[in-house]
């Protein structure tokens, strides 16, 4: 057996088998590359779901950690730090907020806002005990934990954890009636990927996020937007919502947040939101821990040049023209997506997504497949445009078999 194999079929014996990853075996990686035990190179077209935004082993954010390995890592939040009110009053800034709760994965950060949006109900706006109410889209991901997955419309993801928790309401992607309807006194949030990544880089129709800020505003309704994909440079802007000129009540982070070294997620709102919060009611031991904070002020620093996300817009624009172009040759069927992510739909003669994917890790290309024909396209924001092209032509290849 090669090394590969030998490690893949340990792999296999002693863990769950929560996941079906491509077989390659990385073993290190710098920038756009990853290089497996084989020591075989390959273009990272998927940077950990935009955990990789800055891209592997980033010099910068390395240098940071490094730097705070050397100090203190933790201390949990029965201390302050020095790196702690930094780091909370920077990000609010950079959100155009107040105030940060840190958490550490994605997920913890969205049951996060669903607690924050409930506990605003109850306390602020006034609805009745166990009553509030939280509209959600079809299609989402947000998570996998119980509460979740309890809103969920995967099968795969939400099939035998019942019983589910209550208190939300799904209404179809990009429907603005839908939405209104579901609207009532007692709903506290609505909760929304600007752009739906897991289910395929779906963007919603032209206006549809603005419509639904405008309808929280007149519904007294928290507009909760996780951009923990779509945020933090990913489409050319800093958060997706802006392509719109819409400013969320409250914005959910993660994944780029923690430059793929730890992670970091945060809500971030105002003073009027978070301000609920009393001792004691919400926490995590490792949430805004200093190693955390040292890293993530270096990705707000990043981010505050503006250079990430006008790459993001420039060399996505070529790879939407790239992609397009494909399309008019009929091996895709779909292309969607904004800035440097993409979600193709390739034609039913080339296979399923999983298969091109495999073919792409023969040529040296690492993508994800999503939903039967969907293959995702994300790489780090600081991918060099030559190996963008090398990549896409891999892909031409591939459909051209």
């Amino acid at each position: 057996m090669t090394a590969t194999e030998t490690l893949i079929a340990a792999a296999d014996a002693h863990s769950a088998h929560n996941y079906h990853p491509l077989p390659v075996v990385v073993a290190s990686a710098d920038g756009a590359w990853m290089t497996d035990v084989e020591g075989r190179r390959y273009l990272d077209l998927l940077a950990g779901y935009s955990a990789l935004n800055f891209g592997h082993r980033n010099r910068r954010l390395v240098e940071a950690a490094k730097a705070q390995l050397d100090r203190v890592t933790l201390t949990s939040r029965a201390f302050h730090h020095d790196r702690f009110a930094a780091f909370c009053e920077q990000l609010a800034e950079l959100c155009g907020m107040e105030m940060v709760l840190p958490m550490n994965t994605g997920a913890e950060a969205v049951e996060t806002a669903v607690k924050t949006a409930r506990k605003w109900g109850y306390r602020v706006k006034g609805v009745p005990a166990e009553m509030a109410k939280i509209v959600v889209a079809g299609n989402n991901f947000h998570g996998r934990t119980t509460t979740l997955i309890s809103f969920s419309t995967d099968t795969e993801a939400r099939a035998d954890y019942g019983p589910y928790t209550p208190g939300f309401e799904i209404v179809p992607y990009g429907d603005v009636t839908a939405m209104r309807s579901a609207l009532t006194e007692n709903t506290v949030a609505v909760l929304l990927e600007p752009i739906q990544g897991e289910a395929g880089v779906l963007v919603p129709p032209a206006g549809y996020l603005r419509a639904v800020r405008e309808l929280t505003r007149e519904r007294d309704v928290l507009f909760v937007a996780d951009e923990i994909q779509s945020g933090l440079g990913r489409t050319g802007r800093t958060f997706a919502c802006e392509h719109e000129g819409v400013v969320p009540d409250v914005y959910v982070l993660g994944k780029a947040l923690g430059g793929g070294i730890v992670p970091v997620s945060a809500v971030v709102s105002s003073a009027a939101v978070l301000g609920v919060f009393r001792p004691g009611e919400h926490g995590s031991t490792f949430g805004g821990n200093p190693l955390a904070c040292a890293v993530a002020l270096e990705v707000i620093a990043m981010l505050r040049t503006g250079e990430f996300q006008a790459r993001a817009a420039e060399l996505g624009e070529h790879l939407h023209r790239e992609l397009g172009a494909l399309a008019g040759t009929g091996r895709l069927t779909a292309v969607r997506g904004r800035g440097l992510w993409a979600g193709v739909d390739v034609h039913p003669r080339h296979g399923t997504g999983r298969e091109v994917s495999e073919k792409l890790m023969d040529q040296g290309v690492l993508v994800k497949d999503a939903h039967g024909a969907t293959i995702r396209i994300a790489p780090p924001l600081v991918i060099a445009e030559e190996d963008l092209d090398w990549g896409l032509a891999r892909l031409r290849d591939v459909l051209g078999e």
